[in-house]
């Protein structure tokens, strides 16, 4: 059984300060999909990450302290993809995968629209050639797991107070839309298929004392392709875990 996590870390220089290393030596993931790293590969120490057995592939922005992924992981991969091949986006360091046998995790960092009109216009290109390139993946790499910040919340249960938040970019019924024609095409949202209940998020503003009443978002993800369901066991999220606005959602599957 392998334990992958994903975990928005809003800083990885920051996380690690607040005690990120140490909590990932107790958890002991076999394979972690970092996002947000803020850094270049060469700010990171990743020789603090080998000590406790992982290998670490990072994949940053040109612009300095802003977006990047990276994967760490004690299982060595056959194969590391940096970005989508797609200028624009590989610039802003939001897409990494590994390979393992016929197995690929990709770690990804979906754009905010938040900021305003000209972010929610890249954020929903990106959805549709996003969904276009992974068209295209699936046809060679069928079995894929695909973690990370989606930025979106694809059901009314997934954000608090949905009624007053559907003009809000990460929950605007074209995302949504969108999130529910990428299932269509045959992906699983792992978390849900473990656990039905409200108020399981895992992002929190931090305004408002909006994480210790719970007042949160579930954007974060890890999106199974529908040929790996059967190796799937389970899902969760830690919410208790704070070294971000976000915290480390959990997938188990045996492979």
């Amino acid at each position: 059984m392998r334990k992958i996590i994903s975990y928005n870390v809003n800083g990885i220089r920051a996380a690690l300060k607040k005690g990120f290393a140490e909590w990932l030596t107790d958890e002991n993931p076999d394979i972690v999909c970092i996002q947000e790293t803020k850094a270049q590969p060469e700010q990171i120490d990743s020789e603090l990450f080998k000590s406790s057995g992982y290998e670490s592939y990072w994949f940053s922005a040109q612009k300095k302290g802003y977006s990047g992924v990276g994967i760490l992981t004690k299982i060595k991969p056959d194969h590391i993809e940096y970005g989508m091949g797609i200028e624009k986006y590989d610039n802003e360091g939001r897409f990494i995968r590994a390979d393992y046998g016929d197995v690929s995790v990709i770690s990804v960092y979906h754009p905010s629209g938040s900021s305003g009109d000209l972010r929610q216009a890249f954020k929903i290109q990106w959805l549709s050639d996003f969904q276009n390139y992974i068209k295209e993946l699936r046809k060679t790499r069928p079995n894929l797991i695909i973690s990370g910040d989606y930025n979106i919340c694809r059901l009314w249960i997934d954000i608090h107070n949905p009624e007053k938040q559907q003009k809000t970019s990460g929950f605007l019924p074209e995302e949504r839309e969108w999130f529910q024609s990428f299932i269509d095409n045959g992906f699983i949202d792992s978390f849900r298929k473990f656990n039905e209940e409200p108020h399981n998020y895992s992002w929190w503003s931090y305004r408002a004392n909006a994480r210790n009443n719970n007042k949160g978002w579930r954007i974060d993800y890890h999106m199974v392709s529908k040929e790996f369901e059967l190796k799937i066991k389970g899902a969760s999220i830690l919410p208790d875990v704070k070294h971000s606005d976000h915290c480390p959602v959990v997938l188990e599957a045996d492979f």
